[in-house]
């Protein structure tokens, strides 16, 4: 089976990953120097603080508990997905940025994480949300990267944004 790929192909959206690379690694360097461990400072009272704490897991801390056999697991998952999501970009029309935009977001924050756990052996969060006593698990700029591109990807794949032709147009044929 041979895999053709467009003409330009959506590779150049690697630059938004790294992008995000950038800027994840810059703002944990920021809150590795400048915020106090597992100690508030609140941005906007009664909803968002800086929390630097460490996450030796995957979302959420799953497997943070899990010995430090896991670090090695989520980096050659990501290093997997990240190879994946990258074959795709290079299948994808560099103009469908319904599907470029989120690969790309997914392929920065889980290299953006897998440096964390290359260099630290744990990933930095920094960013805490807030309600009423309810807490979000902090985080950081990669992790909104996944998710966002997650979401992306889920809603693109629902939406893919072709229009149906209509129950009324198909009579009148």
């Amino acid at each position: 089976m041979k895999t053709t790929r467009p003409k330009p192909n959506a590779m150049s959206w690697l630059l938004l990953s790294a992008a995000i690379i950038v800027a994840d690694q810059w703002t944990k360097a920021w809150a590795l120097s400048s915020l106090p461990e597992y100690t508030a400072v609140p941005v906007i009272d009664g909803f968002w603080n800086w929390y630097r704490t460490y996450n030796t897991g995957a979302a959420f801390s799953f497997l943070a508990d899990a010995g430090g056999w896991q670090a090695i697991f989520f980096t050659v998952l990501a290093f997997a997905i990240c190879g994946l999501l990258g074959w795709w970009l290079w299948r994808t029309p560099r103009g469908d940025w319904r599907q470029a935009l989120p690969y790309s977001l997914v392929i920065g924050g889980a290299l953006g994480n897998v440096i964390d756990r290359l260099v630290h052996g744990h990933v930095v969060d920094f960013i805490q949300w807030h309600w009423r006593g309810h807490y979000w698990p902090a985080f950081n700029l990669a992790d909104a990267a996944i998710v966002a591109g997650a979401v992306g990807i889920a809603l693109f794949g629902v939406f893919d944004g072709k229009r149906k032709p209509s129950a009324a147009g198909k009579a009148g044929k």
